[in-house]
C-alpha cells in the first residue's frame, strides 16, 4: 500500500512579461537572460491574489476544472488534509491553507501552510504522506489519529511581489503561479517508494529575504514605557547586523525583497539536487536506470544541465518549465508537474522523481510510481 498521486493541476497569472519589457528597468537584454537562465518570459500576478492562484490550481487537480490531470473527480468531503507550500501568503492569519479549505468547500480538511521556500511542495508532500501512514487503521482496525485517506498539496507564489525591480541579477528570475496535486492512501498501488529531505545553514546568508516590523514600540530598550521610537526591530533575521533590513528603512523603502548570491545558490543548488536524486532512490531501492521522467525546481535551466551532467543523464530525462514561467519557487515542481503530465511524459506506471532545492537551505526529493 502506499500514498499515490492521483492529480495535479496548474495555474498562471493573465500577464506575460517577455525578456524585452525588462530591457527599460535594468541594463539587460533577451540574449543575456536566456542565455544565463533559460527563460524567455515569466507570468506576474497584478490583480491574482496567492490563494486565487491555488484555488485555480487545486480545482484541476481535483478534477473539478479543465486543464488539469485527474484520475477522478473527487467530492469536497473526501479531501481530509490541506498543506499549502508558499512564501508569499496573501496574510499572515488566516493561512493560505485555511482561505483555500474554505473557498473549496472542504469542511473536513485540517489546513496549514509550510515554508521551506523552493523545496516546499516536496516537503508538505512528504508531511501529507507521513500523516497518512500514521493514521492508516492498524491490525484491529484502530487508527489513533485523525483518519488522512486524501490530500491536497498546493504551492503557491508571487514572488514577483518580492522582487527587486532594479537588481539586474535577480529580477529576471522570478515569476508567479501555483501548481497542486492530490495525494491519496491507496492500498492496492505503490505510489511513493522513497523521499529525502535535508536542510544546510546558509551561513553566507546567499539567499534571504527578511522581514522588517514596525519599530514603532512603546517601550524602550530597558522595557520602560517611552513615546519615543523604540530601538529597530531585530527579531526578524540577523544579517550583517540587520544590514538589509535598516538600508531598506533608511532609504525610505521598507518593502522586503528577495536578495541572492547567484554563484553561491548555484554551487548549493547543483550539489544538493545531485545528492537528493541519489539518497531518495537509495531509500526506494531504485536506480536511475528506473526512471522514466525527472521533474525538477525551475529555477535556472544551467541548474538542470549541471545537474544532468552530475547524474550522467541526457537532458530528455528532464521536464523543462522555464522557459515561460521563470523561478515560481514553492509552486515550481508541481506546475511542472502538471507540464508533465498534459505533455504526455509521465504514464501509469512509469516511476518519477521530483527533486528542489531552496533557500534556507532547504533540499529533497520524492520518488513514486505513477
Amino acid at each position: 500500500m502506499g500514498c499515490a498521486l492521483v492529480g495535479c493541476g496548474k495555474a498562471i497569472p493573465a500577464l506575460e512579461v517577455e525578456n524585452t519589457a525588462l530591457e527599460a528597468l535594468v541594463d539587460t537584454n533577451d540574449e543575456w537572460i536566456t542565455t544565463r537562465t533559460g527563460i524567455k518570459s515569466r507570468r506576474i500576478a497584478v490583480e491574482e491574489s496567492s490563494a486565487d492562484l491555488g484555488e485555480a490550481a487545486a480545482r484541476q487537480a481535483l478534477g473539478w476544472a479543465e486543464g488539469g490531470h485527474s484520475e477522478r473527480s473527487f467530492a469536497p468531503e473526501e479531501i481530509d488534509l490541506i498543506i499549502c507550500a508558499t512564501v508569499t501568503p496573501d496574510s499572515i492569519v488566516p493561512s493560505t491553507a485555511g482561505l483555500l479549505r474554505r473557498r473549496l468547500g472542504l469542511k473536513s480538511a485540517i489546513a496549514f501552510d509550510a515554508n521551506a521556500a523552493c523545496t516546499g511542495f516536496i516537503y508538505s508532500a512528504t508531511v501529507a504522506e507521513a500523516m497518512m501512514a500514521a493514521s492508516a487503521p492498524s491490525a484491529d482496525g484502530s487508527a489513533g489519529r485523525n483518519p488522512i485517506r486524501r490530500a491536497l498539496v498546493v504551492g503557491t507564489e508571487r514572488l514577483t511581489r518580492l522582487t527587486n525591480w532594479a537588481d539586474r541579477n535577480t529580477c529576471v528570475l522570478f515569476g508567479d503561479g501555483a501548481g497542486a496535486a492530490v495525494l491519496e492512501w491507496d492500498e492496492s498501488r505503490p505510489g511513493i517508494l522513497g523521499s529525502f529531505i535535508v536542510n544546510a545553514d546558509d551561513d553566507e546568508n546567499a539567499l534571504t529575504c527578511p522581514l522588517s516590523y514596525d519599530t514603532d514600540l512603546p517601550f524602550d530598550a530597558q522595557g520602560a514605557s517611552s513615546q519615543s521610537p523604540a530601538v529597530k526591530d531585530v527579531s526578524a533575521i540577523r544579517i550583517d547586523e540587520e544590514l538589509a533590513i535598516r538600508e531598506a528603512v533608511e532609504s525610505g523603502n521598507p518593502r522586503q525583497t528577495l536578495r541572492m548570491n547567484g554563484p553561491h545558490v548555484f554551487k548549493f543548488a547543483a550539489e544538493a539536487m545531485t545528492e537528493a536524486v541519489h539518497r531518495a532512490l537509495d531509500r526506494a531501492g531504485l536506480s536511475l536506470d528506473d526512471i522514466a521522467c525527472i521533474v525538477p525546481h525551475q529555477a535556472n535551466e544551467r541548474i538542470i544541465k549541471y545537474a544532468a551532467k552530475k547524474l550522467h543523464l541526457p537532458m530528455d530525462f528532464f521536464q523543462l518549465s522555464i522557459a515561460e514561467a521563470g523561478n515560481t519557487s514553492a509552486a515550481s515542481v508541481p506546475m511542472a508537474l502538471a507540464d508533465s503530465y498534459a505533455e504526455g511524459r509521465i504514464r501509469r506506471g512509469d516511476k518519477v522523481i521530483l527533486v528542489a532545492f531552496g533557500g534556507g537551505f532547504t533540499s529533497g526529493a520524492i520518488v513514486y510510481e505513477a
